[in-house]
């Protein structure tokens, strides 16, 4: 038995695909922002579980953390890309050697090869260097009061943060080109950029494999260096391992960090209170994950017939854990529509849970605690300049403009 899933408890389950649900697009690329969460909170309302257009959306915390924290559930990638029409070929390959895709032992023996590099030990070290290079990105624009916000931080500081962990610091604008390529993977739009996804798989593979011949020449204390000097793996390996972290810890916290800074333009209270007391830093970086996870559906495909909440869910069905809904479980927060940083913190599935809980989790909360703890003194009466522009809600839920402006005094 898988844990989490609460056992059978009727043995004439319906079968999951014979049940009559109500249905939702949850790749329509034009609801995002407060009406995505509006049609949402409705269906969640209705049911824990839904009829989406490439598998079910399971809206509930409680359920939606049960099929997170199941052994028998694996993470769908290349049955996501099989549904974009991709099957064979370099991003197929690519995918299939990934991380997310290897589950069991072969998933932990990856694992384990990066766990050192992102530990709370390990990303405390990094906090000084987060704060000189928040500093450094709002320095040349604090004296203006107004900035477009995606462009000029979010983006540039997570690619920033990984080039330091790999010590390849003058490469930032590279990994951060690159992260946003590979992500095409699950946005369901292959078919419009699968070259350029082919293109910055193949030129970043170049370049790893090129930095750990580097490195075994002349080590440092970085993350290369480390997979570098290790034994346990062959080098495609390795570089499939860093390319991970590349893909990964970039484009997924500058969508945080930019969602972040538009939900505290819109509750300025909540920005005063933080710039008065940056002790709450930790506090609110827990309430940005909880109330707007960048990640607002997580897959995970049934390897074996299982139950939950006394529904047989077949073996190969597609399940989307929606942390938009389940973050607002009213079951698991108090009024959890309001945007409140003296919340006291509850598990939140913006980072999954289980084997696949996101490795750079701790990285993630420390580069927007040191954001967010530098600018809100210095950004009093912050406000919107104009429309923010959302991206889609499929894979990683980016803003592609966040136009600012605050006091100078």
């Amino acid at each position: 038995m898988g844990a989490g899933i609460p056992p059978l408890r009727d043995t004439r389950c319906m079968l999951l695909t014979e049940l009559d649900l109500p249905s939702y697009d949850h790749i329509d690329p034009t609801v995002s922002g407060e009406a995505f969460h509006a049609a949402l909170g409705d269906l969640a309302r209705e049911t824990w579980v839904a009829r989406g257009s490439m598998g079910y959306a399971v809206l509930e915390r409680e359920a939606g953390n049960a099929v997170l924290r199941d052994r028998r559930m694996a993470f769908p990638a290349l049955e996501l890309l099989a549904l974009q029409g991709v099957t064979a070929g370099p991003i197929w390959d690519r995918t299939a050697d990934g991380l997310m895709v290897q589950s069991g032992e072969a998933h932990n023996r990856l694992r384990k090869q990066l766990a050192p590099a992102f530990t709370p030990r390990a990303t405390e070290r990094l906090r000084p260097r987060l704060r000189e290079l928040v500093a450094e990105l709002w320095e040349p624009v604090a004296a203006a009061g107004h900035v477009e916000f995606v462009k000029t931080v979010a983006e540039p500081l997570p690619s920033m943060a990984i080039a330091e962990l790999l010590g390849v610091q003058g490469d930032a604008p590279l990994l951060a080109r690159w992260s946003i390529a590979l992500q095409e993977v699950f946005k369901f739009r292959l078919g419009e950029v699968a070259g350029e996804v082919e293109a910055a798989y193949d030129e970043a593979r170049s370049y790893v494999f090129a930095k750990l011949a580097e490195r075994r020449k002349n080590p440092g204390d970085d993350l290369i260096s480390v997979l570098a000097a290790g034994t346990e793996l062959d080098d495609d390996d390795y570089v499939t391992l860093i390319c991970s972290v590349i893909s990964g810890g970039t484009d997924t916290t500058e969508a945080q960090l930019a969602h972040g800074l538009r939900l505290f333009a819109q509750h300025p209270d909540q920005w005063a209170l933080l710039a008065d007391k940056p002790e709450l830093a930790e506090q609110a970086v827990e309430e940005v994950l909880r109330y707007e996870p960048i990640t607002p559906f997580t897959a995970r495909i049934a390897t074996e017939d299982l139950e939950l909440r006394e529904v047989t869910v077949p073996r190969g069905t597609v399940l989307f854990v929606c942390a938009a809904t389940a973050n607002r479980d009213p079951a698991a927060f108090v009024d959890p529509d309001r945007f409140v940083i003296t919340r006291v913190p509850s598990a939140v599935l913006t980072f999954g849970f289980g084997a696949h809980y996101c490795v750079g989790a701790y990285l993630a909360r420390a580069e927007l605690t040191e954001a967010f703890t530098y600018l809100a003194p210095r950004t009093p009466d912050l406000h919107l300049d104009g429309e923010p522009v959302f991206g889609p809600t499929t894979g990683i839920y980016a803003m592609q403009s966040l136009p600012l402006a605050w006091s100078v005094r």
